[in-house]
């Protein structure tokens, strides 16, 4: 919801609010005077710490302050408790200024049973604007939500065209179906089990990476068969070090998370004749989920936004929208070493 629209809600909240408190001074007055015209302005000032200054305690009390930490979080109890220490206080105070502007009459008049039917009654005014603003700040989170679900709904649409264009390149295929081809011939039951790994990955793409979460052991298992299958391609297995820590159990995530950059750091990593070229770490705690990568590359050859690939910005924007606020992205070139570190964490920070 734009923010124009939530200023507009609340300035026009008072102004309904004040053309009440003017209908009920109007009503008094003409109950009560016949003769002559109404001072309105002394007989609103008189009032308005009465009415106005506990109803704006409690509303934005309740508005800022009690339905992010007590409500949004389920923490009833506690919001009844510090709401209703919010309202006393709010009464208090609203007395208080009704008596500053009679300069003390009212207390000087009263009695303490009278006083106290003045607080309460304020209280009770504080409450009800109080229980107006949680409602008023649902609404506002509820439409807030739905417009992020909708956005996210659509940006996993783009997201989702993105990866199978990644996926699904020629390139990747045609080179995985002809090094298993040729290795059909050297090693049966190795080219089968090559064969099985590709066609898993091919699944997984097309039916798993429809749901919203999925297990992260799930994702670590296509990460773990795409990796065998890009080692085909090179007789020195060991230019690719990939290792994991820690229990995936504990973790479930959107699908296809890391591997576009795992992807890029295939597709623009050199010398794979050396030993570690390409390193992939994926870590995870119950607090906090870690997955770093790192790739040489030549910098006269990288692509920073390709497209038929998944771009650094489109995944930045998915994050933003499945982690808001729980997630770290960092990503680093230096001396032709090109390194990914994303954070995911359990809470917001």
């Amino acid at each position: 919801m734009k923010k124009s629209f939530i200023i507009l809600l609340h300035v026009g909240y008072w102004i309904l609010y004040l053309l009440l408190i003017l209908l009920f001074i109007l009503f008094i007055q003409a109950a009560t005077i016949k003769n002559g015209s109404p001072d309105l302005l002394r007989i609103m000032g008189v009032l308005s710490p009465f009415t106005i200054i506990p109803g704006l305690i409690g509303f934005y009390t309740f508005y800022g302050l009690l339905f992010d930490r007590y409500l949004s979080r389920k923490r009833i109890i506690m919001l009844c408790l510090v709401g209703l220490l919010t309202v006393l206080a709010a009464g208090l105070i609203g007395f208080a200024g009704l008596n500053i502007r009679t300069k003390g009459a009212i207390a000087m008049n009263n009695g303490f049973k009278d006083i106290s039917l003045m607080v309460c009654f304020m209280s009770i005014l504080a409450l009800i604007h109080g229980i107006t603003a949680l409602v008023m700040k649902g609404f506002i989170n509820w439409y807030g939500d739905i417009k992020i679900k909708a956005a996210l709904q659509q940006k996993n649409l783009e997201t989702e065209l993105a990866l199978i264009k990644s996926q699904f390149n020629p390139h990747f295929l045609f080179n995985s179906i002809n090094n298993i081809e040729v290795l059909i011939e050297k090693d049966a039951p190795s080219a089968s089990a090559y064969l099985n790994k590709l066609s898993d990955i091919m699944r997984f793409m097309l039916y798993e990476t429809k749901a919203e979460k999925i297990p992260l052991q799930t994702e670590l298992t296509y990460i773990n068969k795409y990796i065998d299958l890009q080692k085909i391609r090179s007789a020195n297995h060991n230019f690719v070090q990939y290792s994991t820590e820690g229990n995936p159990g504990l973790w479930t995530i959107a699908p296809m998370l890391f591997i576009p950059f795992i992807e890029n750091a295939f597709k623009y990593s050199i010398n794979k004749k050396a030993d570690h070229t390409i390193v992939v770490m994926i870590k995870t705690t119950a607090e906090k989920l870690e997955f770093y990568c790192e790739n040489q590359f030549n910098e006269n050859q990288l692509i920073h936004e390709n497209a038929c690939g998944l771009g650094n910005e489109l995944i930045q924007k998915r994050l933003n929208l499945l982690y808001p606020g729980k997630h770290i992205l960092s990503i680093e070139k230096n001396n032709n070493v090109y390194k990914v570190n994303l954070s995911i964490y359990a809470h917001e920070n």
